[in-house]
């Protein structure tokens, strides 16, 4: 408390430079963990899932349009490390940064809540968030490509379907578990812990063992992931849902398991069909059960406060008609 309350009495500017540089060291590191699952289809290096999308949002949602300068630096420090920055890096960066903030501005006129407590908020974090939104990171990306000759042009689609998945994926999978990271809280202790640790341990054998099988059998994932969340809703869909790409990612860059024997655009394919259905399932099905327990929880309330209600005008109803009767007679 100490240590915020200091925080606070701290000049604004200085503040607003400890946030931008906070944002942007987030941005630059899920960047780089990105980058290191890199793969390559057609001479193309393309990146499945691009956490940076899922953190700038993020930033966004939680704590307002002051973290865009962080995104910009953050996403110039990305391009800076594999490349001269040049016209190019800028017209980049200008989209990484827009996509964000296209989607933060989609996602406040429908309402959205960053609990992600409705159907409808899960709906509008795929469809608006990242279908919608990240075609602007991807085509001024692979545009910019194209046009200073970094990208040969019968490459442009495959690159722009690539990249176009990779961050909205990244929104998909990472946005999610950061909102639901930002308000966890210690549960109490309840029996439910004994199932989250069964739950773990089966998420840790059984993916990598199913992912890395010599035989085809990647859909055995879903039951694991159902169970996850319906069980712990968010909590425990988005991680499983995160693990399970990333290890499926590995699997697909060192060409194993359900991956072998296939070309590079299959295996990039094959990928990013698995993650984008993956995230799909855990977030909307997590939606649709944290909704559904809402709504109980509301019927229960309401329930309740209507029995407490009948509950009084019984006890004082007949008690006050019977004692003016008395004093009547």
């Amino acid at each position: 408390m100490t240590a915020v309350v200091g925080i606070r009495a701290w000049p604004r500017p200085l503040v607003l430079v400890c946030e931008t540089l906070l944002v942007a060291a987030c941005y630059y590191a899920a960047g780089r963990l990105g980058l290191s699952q890199q793969l390559v289809a057609d001479g193309a290096v393309v990146t499945p899932i691009w956490p940076p999308t899922g953190v700038a949002l993020a930033c966004l949602l939680l704590f307002g349009v002051r973290c865009l300068p962080g995104i910009a630096v953050g996403s110039l420090l990305v391009v800076a490390s594999l490349t001269v920055p040049g016209l190019s890096a800028a017209g980049v960066v200008i989209g990484n940064t827009a996509a964000p903030l296209c989607a933060l501005l989609l996602l406040r006129a429908v309402g959205f809540r960053v609990s992600l407590s409705r159907l409808r908020d899960g709906l509008a974090l795929v469809f608006l968030g990242a279908l919608t939104a990240m075609l602007i990171s991807s085509g001024t990306g692979a545009g910019i490509l194209v046009l200073t000759d970094k990208l040969a042009t019968h490459d442009f689609w495959l690159v722009w379907l690539a990249w176009w998945v990779g961050d909205a994926m990244g929104v998909v999978i990472v946005t999610p578990l950061l909102l639901l990271l930002h308000r966890a809280r210690l549960p109490p202790p309840s029996g439910r812990w004994g199932e989250a640790a069964g739950l773990t341990l089966v998420v840790c054998v059984l993916v990598p063992l199913v992912t890395y099988s010599s035989v085809s059998v990647l859909f055995l994932v879903y039951p694991i992931l159902i169970w996850a969340a319906l069980r712990f809703q968010l909590a425990g869909g988005m991680p499983c849902a995160l693990f399970a790409s990333v290890v499926a990612t590995v699997a697909a860059r060192d060409e194993a398991g359900s991956f072998g024997r296939l070309t590079d655009v299959e295996t990039m394919m094959k990928l990013q069909a698995f993650n984008g259905t993956l995230g799909l399932t855990a977030l909307l099905l997590s939606a649709v059960i944290s909704e559904q327990l809402n709504t109980r929880r509301s019927v229960e309330r309401a329930c309740h406060e209507l029995v407490e209600a009948l509950q009084h005008l019984n006890a004082g109803g007949p008690g006050n008609t019977g004692t003016s009767g008395r004093d009547g007679r």
